[in-house]
């Protein structure tokens, strides 16, 4: 393999969250489980939604979709490292980490455009209540979704299609337990300054743009609700977008935590594993977090595992 030939490059290392043989078991049972909870409890909650004809609305129809990305989202890193850990290698192929680093920024992007129309439809059915069904109808839902993922398609697929552009040098460690966009960029031989200012404009647009949009939703559901006069009536309208709120600070928390993290240390282990909190353990949450605080999702839970 000749160093700044990208032609010859055929494989990358993936050095994972530890080196440490003696972990490896631990670290196996752990992420093991973690994903078989997540994919188990997001299944049940797209079974739920998908079977109770209570649910076929506008906030559960999106419910579904972010169900169904975090069980992609999850699958695109945590199987394949279970595999190296599994047959005691570090080995994921050029053309397999193109195509995980692929998915993973899709999915990425996907799960941040479901949660900011998520709170698009908690906006218009507080703030709006009288108009909701006909501004949520099932058309607008539908495109809604359809653009979500026709612009995370474009956006992964021009970020992929930049990396392959690169040559890259003879060291190819990546010291992460999945090909992460900004660790391979920086093996790269060749100069990733476009590369860096697409990413950058992209994680600005893609990642900032959504969450200034659900900011913009919760100052109008935040002063919509204070001008309801009973107490009830205020608990009740919260209640119905406090799940949502959980969900969207889980995601952008641990986002913005392993964020800094990266940026204040330079021990790339420490912020792999830091990483894994917004890959994995926030996909798993999700399930948990609503079918706890909300009761139609418990009902329709109940009647499903029921029958």
């Amino acid at each position: 393999m000749e160093p700044g030939n990208g032609t010859q490059i055929s494989e990358f290392l993936l050095l994972g969250l530890s080196q440490a043989l003696e972990l490896q078991p631990l670290i196996f049972g752990l992420f093991l489980s973690m994903y078989l909870v997540t994919v188990l409890g997001n299944l049940l909650i797209i079974l739920a939604v998908s079977s109770d004809s209570h649910l076929h609305t506008p906030m559960y129809f999106f419910l579904y979709n972010l169900s169904l990305v975090d069980i992609c989202f999850t699958s695109t890193t945590v199987p394949k490292m279970l595999w190296n850990i599994q047959t005691q290698s570090a080995v994921i192929t050029y053309e397999g980490c193109i195509t995980q680093m692929y998915f993973y920024i899709l999915f990425a992007v996907l799960d941040s455009f479901i949660l900011t129309v998520m709170a698009y439809d908690r906006f218009v059915a507080i703030c709006h209540p009288l108009h909701y069904m006909v501004i949520m109808n099932p058309q607008f839902c539908g495109l809604l979704a359809l653009l979500s993922w026709i612009m995370s398609v474009l956006n992964s697929l021009l970020e992929s299609l930049m990396v392959l552009g690169l040559h890259f040098c003879s060291d190819l460690e990546i010291p992460h337990f999945f090909c992460e966009l900004n660790h391979v960029l920086q093996l790269a031989c060749s100069d990733t300054f476009l590369n860096n200012i697409i990413m950058y404009f992209s994680a600005g647009l893609l990642g900032g743009g959504p969450l200034a949009g659900i900011l913009y939703s919760y100052s109008k559901i935040l002063s919509s609700i204070c001008v309801i006069p009973s107490a009830q009536g205020k608990y009740k309208a919260f209640s119905t977008c406090a799940s949502h709120l959980s969900v969207v600070s889980l995601f952008y928390g641990t986002s913005l935590g392993v964020y800094l993290s990266s940026a204040t240390t330079q021990n790339a282990h420490s912020s792999a594993a830091a990483s894994v909190m917004y890959t994995v353990v926030t996909p798993m949450l999700n399930p948990f977090i609503y079918s706890l605080r909300n009761k139609d999702i418990k009902r329709a839970l109940q009647r499903f595992l029921g029958r």
